[in-house]
């Protein structure tokens, strides 16, 4: 197994400087992991760096609160295509989700997937398994199964919690073995990354990349 290439190797927080920016993306050349997951303002800045190399270029739609409008949504879609990001993270409408606005919900993930697939890119739907039941991250999957997406996700990283090992098993059994799953926020070494693969995720989100690789 080559675990580099499970890890989005991602830098999110707001107060990440260019010289923060050009570390991750040189760690990813020298790691070759799947791909660097940044926020949009730093995509075109990344695509340019990574040229040269197989490492992705993923980047952040509606977040972290997911609570922007679809238009918006697709707006931030295509502008980070037109960048040269590869995959799309997107946030869903929790409260939405809470509330059973299911077709608004759907509709959501479907009007980003749609702008994703328009240009061949994964598009990931972040579910933000810490503030669902059981129940709604069931129905979180399932609405984005529907729509098309690629890649189901845990986390942000910026609520109250990140993956567990019980959330990829739950969100593995609901998607079925095609669909990826994605285990992201605070996985911060080989120990847990693994853990995470062994419940069904096909991908790790994790700023601790370096540290993963190296413990």
């Amino acid at each position: 197994m080559n675990l580099a290439k499970y890890i989005d190797h991602t830098i999110l927080n707001p107060d990440a400087t260019e010289k923060d920016v050009k570390r991750i993306l040189s760690e990813a050349k020298e790691y070759d992991f799947a791909s660097v997951c940044i926020n949009p303002y730093w995509v075109k800045k990344s695509y340019e760096s990574l040229l040269d190399t197989d490492v992705n270029v993923c980047t952040v739609i509606g977040f972290p609160l997911g609570a922007t409008t679809t238009s918006s949504k697709v707006f931030e879609a295509e502008d980070a295509i037109k960048n040269g990001a590869d995959e799309l993270d997107m946030v869903i409408n929790v409260g939405e989700l809470k509330a059973g606005h299911y077709d608004s919900v759907l509709s959501d993930i479907k009007g980003v997937v749609k702008v994703g697939h328009g240009s061949n890119k994964h598009v990931k739907v972040i579910i933000e398994t810490c503030l669902l039941t059981d129940q709604e991250k069931v129905k979180a999957c399932e609405l984005s199964k529907e729509a098309g997406a690629d890649f189901v996700k845990t986390s942000t990283g910026f609520s109250t919690g990140g993956a567990t090992v019980e959330d990829v098993a739950l969100m593995r059994k609901t998607v079925g073995p095609d669909m990826g799953v994605k285990a992201s926020g605070g996985i911060h070494s080989k120990e847990e990354a693994l853990a995470m693969i062994e419940a069904g995720a096909t991908r790790l989100g994790a700023s601790s990349g370096v540290k993963i690789m190296n413990s």
